[in-house]
């Protein structure tokens, strides 16, 4: 499902909301790039503070064959009060996903087994490697874990 808000200057966000069966094979591509997933939610302070970096990294490493892929955790009530106006706010340049699926048993261990379902977590794989994280990140330190994967 996409939800598309314009405002009066026709700036149009649209989002794209999917359940974990949609999700799924952001967790599995086997490609060439490496794949920066955050977990992240307005609502969290620690999320939202971390988002410069990974906007950052998104734009520093864009010819680097890096994806940044924010999966927002929003509640649907909010998507058109908080997360729009958020991304318009902070003019958020990361793919976002909106993830809307309330059987969380069951789709964070297929995220990660390690996962407890505290956000902000992300992911991050390629191909051959990959790491998952439960904390939040500043940029010099999600900047080590990229360039881990940039071999």
């Amino acid at each position: 499902m996409t939800l598309i808000e314009k405002n009066d200057t026709q700036e149009k966000i649209e989002l794209n909301i999917v359940d974990f069966n949609s999700f799924e094979p952001y967790l599995k591509r086997q490609d060439n790039q490496v794949y920066i997933i955050n977990f992240w939610a307005t609502w969290c302070a620690p999320c939202v503070k971390e988002l410069p970096a990974f906007e950052k990294i998104n734009s520093e490493f864009s010819n680097k064959n890096i994806k940044v892929i924010l999966v927002s955790l929003d509640f649907p009530k909010q998507y058109e009060s908080k997360l729009i106006p958020f991304i318009k706010e902070n003019k958020l340049q990361s793919e976002i996903i909106v993830l809307n699926d309330t059987d969380s048993n069951t789709w964070i261990p297929k995220v990660s087994e390690e996962w407890s379902g505290a956000i902000p977590s992300t992911l991050i794989y390629s191909n051959t490697e990959r790491k998952f994280y439960e904390k939040s990140f500043n940029y010099n330190e999600l900047k080590i874990e990229v360039q881990q994967f940039l071999k």
